[in-house]
């Protein structure tokens, strides 16, 4: 399947009514055509993985598209640059979430990139970074209880931030690895 077939199958998809009630949650409606992550996983499924058509997604610049581009993209092809890139891309919370559990936490940079980000001036790359240590508390169940530590004053810092988007990951954030960390204590 091409990026321009996914599209068309979107747009297909699209429904206004979803795109009001996404901005009832404070979901950016820019690009966004109200199409369910339900049908986009289904979607994903008779794609699989395929990095270069992640990658066109993203650029479309399409909500739905960007989401599904975090759920097909190949976790060990992803670089720190992309990281970046798209991070600094985003315009939503749930994209970011989406991004942050779809894909980064199963990147070879994911325990990096949480902690650099954690101190981003841009609320939803700093929102990443918490969505991220959250991801990882959650998934990484061998990893070593120090790895956790040093997220721990970060995500203190993130719990006063004074934006809403962030403050609420931060406290996901804390949740999770207090809980992983009283768990393999």
């Amino acid at each position: 399947m091409t990026s321009a077939q996914i599209l068309a199958e979107l747009h297909a998809q699209a429904n206004p009514a979803n795109v009001a009630g996404m901005a009832r949650y404070g979901i950016s409606t820019n690009g966004t055509l109200g199409v369910p992550v339900h049908a986009l996983r289904k979607l994903a499924r008779s794609i699989g993985r395929d990095h270069l058509l992640a990658l066109e997604l993203w650029d479309s610049g399409i909500h739905e598209a960007r989401i599904l581009a975090t759920i097909i993209d190949d976790p060990a092809l992803v670089t720190r640059r992309q990281m970046d890139r798209w991070a600094r891309d985003f315009d939503s919370w749930d994209v970011c979430d989406q991004a942050c559990q779809n894909l980064f936490r199963y990147t070879p940079h994911a325990w990096d990139m949480a902690a650099r980000w954690s101190t981003a001036r841009p609320e939803f790359v700093r929102r990443a970074a918490f969505a991220l240590m959250a991801g990882l508390a959650a998934k990484a169940k061998d990893a070593p209880h120090y790895r956790f530590r040093p997220f721990l004053p970060l995500i203190s810092s993130g719990i006063t931030d004074p934006r809403p988007i962030v403050r609420k990951a931060a406290a996901w954030a804390h949740r999770r690895v207090g809980k992983f960390l009283m768990s393999h204590s």
